[in-house]
């Protein structure tokens, strides 16, 4: 599954492509922080069975903060946003909940799935189709199809990670007497690395650019 470290990298891309002038070490911790934070759900996944890729993976956690960010800043006749950290900070937020969509949520969404609109509609997702032209048959996509990207609700679908290797199971966590392996994925395969090292190369060159 693509791990934290790719979710980071992606959105260290989306920040040195969305930031501009607003770009800035700061801006680029708020980024990739914020995107972090997406999987932290996992620890729920000790306490609320499904947690994990539920709680901080729907979509209404990004909705929100979009909504929240556009009636502030152009809505109200007083911003907090703007009156605070100016043009800087709006940009910043903006860029956030891009980051936090495309970068946190949508790779889970592709391998394995996510729970897009919990806690409203308990149901996985998983779009991990593809899409090809094809000389007999035309465009094809297999992303879209809601009947076979359905893969089960909180109850129903747990994830093995790291932090939690064995959910729902009597292991050495829940006071079990083995004591289960516990792998952290840093990249999956060669897509995934090419990204992370697009990632970090794209952020140090635009930081080196700006100390210039």
């Amino acid at each position: 599954m693509p791990s934290t470290v790719f979710h980071v990298a992606l959105a260290g891309l989306v920040a040195a492509a969305l930031l501009g002038d607003a770009f800035d070490a700061r801006a680029v911790a708020v980024v990739t922080g914020a995107t972090a934070f997406i999987d932290l759900d996992v620890l729920l996944g000790w306490y609320v069975i499904g947690a994990h890729r539920a709680a901080f993976h729907t979509l209404l956690l990004p909705a929100g903060a979009a909504a929240l960010v556009y009636y502030d800043t152009r809505v109200r006749a007083d911003s907090l946003l703007l009156s605070r950290w100016g043009t800087y900070g709006s940009r910043v937020a903006w860029a956030t909940v891009a980051a936090v969509t495309f970068a946190g949520i949508g790779p889970d969404l592709m391998f394995n799935g996510v729970n897009l609109f919990y806690p409203l509609h308990d149901q996985f997702y998983a779009f991990d189709g593809e899409l090809y032209y094809s000389t007999d048959r035309g465009i094809v996509q297999t992303f879209v199809d809601l009947e076979e990207s359905a893969r089960g609700t909180t109850r129903e679908t747990q994830f093995y990670t790291g932090v939690d290797p064995e959910p729902g199971s009597a292991g050495a966590d829940a006071g079990g007497e083995t004591s289960p392996e516990r792998v952290f994925p840093v990249v999956a395969n060669g897509d995934q690395l090419i990204v992370v090292l697009t990632g970090i190369v794209a952020v140090a060159a635009r930081l080196l650019e700006q100390r210039k």
